[in-house]
């Protein structure tokens, strides 16, 4: 069984090398059969290069990507459509749920075969806010149930930044896929529910804290227009249900 672990990145100079060693210790450790792809959205201060480098040295640490900055959605689907992993996991950078996150996610996904999608939620335990300001934990819980509300889904954290897939279920989802910024989260879920796929959730927490790239309520607004577009996108979409 081999598994993927996407990371998108842009711009993460300061702490790419780090997260580089830190994710492949930890896959090399409890893995026999892993790639680790990185996938650049645009960056212009060098972390391609760095992953590159790795990449040299050690074939399971994969650098792809673009030269335009284009969004973390298309870092994530150009990162899970470049995977060949039985499993595939996209977290972020900063490593932000530890690296331990990406082995519970893959199993959880073992553990239930009927189950083909795994999404992290930090309100399924008590401390999964932890660190958060009131504002943006307020914020973050109330986005999500709009966001639940217009989608017609009920996970309690849709906007998580882990999750994980069966391969092939992730592929299919991804190549049916098309917003770029941080609403992709909310169309791949809609699109896995078009295909009749099974999603379920798994507890985390912020164990590395900092600044979020996201504008509280510049971008809130942002995405919900985005969400609308997605929403009426989808659903207009011929897609063939697969389960």
């Amino acid at each position: 069984m081999k598994i993927s672990v996407i990371i998108p990145m842009y711009n993460e100079s300061s702490i790419i090398d780090s997260s580089v060693r830190q994710f492949n210790d930890y896959l090399s450790s409890n893995f026999d059969d892993y790639e680790l792809i990185f996938s650049n959205d645009g960056s212009k201060d060098g972390c391609g290069q760095t992953v590159a480098a790795y990449s040299e040295k050690d074939p399971r640490i994969k650098l792809v990507g673009y030269e335009k900055n284009r969004g973390k959605g298309c870092a994530v689907r150009t990162g899970i459509l470049a995977s060949s992993g039985d499993i595939v996991v996209f977290t972020d950078c900063d490593i932000a749920f530890g690296v331990d996150a990406v082995g519970r996610a893959v199993e959880h996904i073992l553990s239930d075969p009927d189950e083909d999608m795994v999404v992290g939620s930090r309100n399924l335990s008590k401390d999964g806010y932890e660190s958060y300001t009131f504002i943006r934990k307020l914020a973050s819980k109330t986005f999500i149930k709009i966001l639940g509300i217009l989608g017609g889904f009920r996970l309690s954290d849709s906007q998580c930044g882990i999750k994980g897939f069966r391969g092939e279920a992730a592929r299919n989802i991804f190549a049916l896929c098309e917003t770029d910024g941080f609403a992709f989260d909310f169309e791949m879920i809609m699109v896995a529910q078009k295909l009749g796929y099974k999603i379920g959730e798994m507890p985390v927490k912020i164990v590395n804290h900092r600044e979020s790239k996201v504008h509280l309520f510049s971008d809130s607004f942002k995405m919900l227009r985005d969400v609308i577009k997605i929403k009426k996108r989808v659903k207009a979409k011929r897609i063939q249900k697969l389960k």
